[in-house]
């Protein structure tokens, strides 16, 4: 069962929260967080690069070394505080009509070592260091992970009665995603979340792999260096955003490749139809609508790939999923794109920029070729994740993304 804890978030005052919140670190290059960045704005402290001009290596020691003093800052003027006490916080999102609530919380490193915290994706250790040298410098979680949980009445129940208060923030950000936050100030009602995760076997992470796995090698690396360590220490415990799985939507991630391996537009249509029914759909963006159906953007024209029975293996929790069914039949077996992590001649594009984006890509020459999938389903991801499994790269994009800027957890 999970452990969890309350804390004393640092946040802005709510006259500055629209200012100091921004879009996390991985959505944005250096020259989109720059354009993006005002004055308060958290990204001069999640990308701190921005700063230097010209725009310095965003892993470079300079650029650790701006954020920290771009965080302590940001204190000194009074932009981001301290709350008080330990608390909970509700995080409310809405995006085209639908809210999501999460709870911000801190979970234990512990539970991630042991596999209670499960995950559905490989690391990169490049990233992790890169993640693990922000907490490590900073002495805080800048930004949350993103977790999901099984539903839970109980917590349904304080969530439902807490969001007919008043939020402490409320505003719609220039995305035209909205989002709320409330603080969980009552004592008994902090006691009860608590408790009740106690009994809940597990987190899912849905978002944040590396940012995951870096706190945790920061709460190990704390561990050894203090001889007294009791396991309550706040470095045990990262900041989390974590949703009832029931009210979480993945949405697609497609991918663009540069060339056909070689092969004109005729015979990569005629290798297709060995292992799909192939249908011109004509010069309008065509949507995958089921399982194993993709699209396909081709010399300004959209194909629908259906894929013929035998090709993939539907009581294989890996080998029913799309991502996998593409990547055999046809980046690998016709376009010779055998590592979707290092290969170059493949990008990955997430369905939040539309099927116009893949033809933009593909039109402007830059790629020769767009797929789009059909999203994978919640319980497609936690079935994975049960088994120990590992999904393809680049398989899930969830929607909306959590703002940065809203809590901070100290590790002290």
């Amino acid at each position: 069962m999970v452990k969890i804890r309350p804390f004393a978030a640092i946040r802005p005052p709510r006259q500055f929260v629209e200012e100091v919140a921004a879009r996390p670190y991985d959505v944005l290059n250096s020259a989109e967080a720059r354009q993006e960045a005002g004055e308060k704005s958290l990204l001069h402290i999640t990308r701190p690069e921005i700063d230097f001009s010209p725009i310095i290596d965003e892993h470079s020691q300079q650029a650790y070394d701006q954020a920290v003093r771009n965080f302590q800052e940001w204190m000194k003027k009074g932009w981001l505080v301290q709350d008080e006490k330990p608390y909970y916080y509700i995080y409310a999102q809405t995006m085209d009509g639908r809210t999501q609530y999460g709870l911000v919380l801190c979970a234990h490193t512990d539970d991630y070592a042991t596999g209670k915290i499960k995950k559905h994706e490989l690391t990169r250790k490049e990233k992790e260091d890169d993640r693990m040298k922000h907490v490590r410098n900073q002495n805080a979680n800048i930004e949350p992970v993103f977790f999901s949980y099984p539903d839970n009445v109980a917590i349904d129940d304080i969530i439902s009665r807490i969001i007919l208060e008043e939020p402490e923030y409320d505003f719609v950000a220039e995305d035209g995603f909205g989002h709320r936050f409330w603080v969980i100030r009552d004592q008994a009602t902090i006691d009860t979340i608590t408790e009740t995760f106690s009994h809940i076997p597990a987190f899912y992470v849905a978002d944040g792999h590396h940012r995951t796995a870096a706190a945790a090698r920061v709460g190990a690396e704390r561990q050894l260096q203090n001889p007294n360590h009791t396991g309550e220490e706040e470095y045990n415990y990262f900041m989390a955003v974590a949703f009832p799985e029931s009210q979480l939507r993945i949405i697609d991630y497609n991918r663009v490749v540069k060339d056909l391996n070689g092969r004109s537009d005729e015979d990569f249509l005629a290798l297709l139809k060995k292992d799909f029914f192939v249908e011109d759909r004509g010069t309008s963006p065509w949507k995958p609508t089921r399982l194993h159906e993709f699209s396909m953007y081709l010399s300004g024209h959209w194909y629908s790939l259906d894929a013929k029975e035998g090709r993939y293996d539907d009581n294989d929790p890996i080998g029913v999923l799309d991502v996998t069914v593409l990547s055999d039949l046809v980046l690998d077996k016709i376009l010779d794109i055998k590592d979707l992590r290092t290969d170059k001649r493949i990008d990955f594009v997430g369905g939040i920029r539309g099927l116009q984006e893949l033809a933009r890509r593909v039109d402007s020459g830059e790629m020769k070729v767009a797929f789009a999938l059909y999203p994978v389903s919640m319980k497609q991801l936690v079935d994975i994740a049960d088994s120990g499994n590992i999904m393809p790269p680049k398989t899930t994009w969830f929607e909306p993304k959590l703002r940065s800027g809203l809590a901070i957890h100290k590790l002290d």
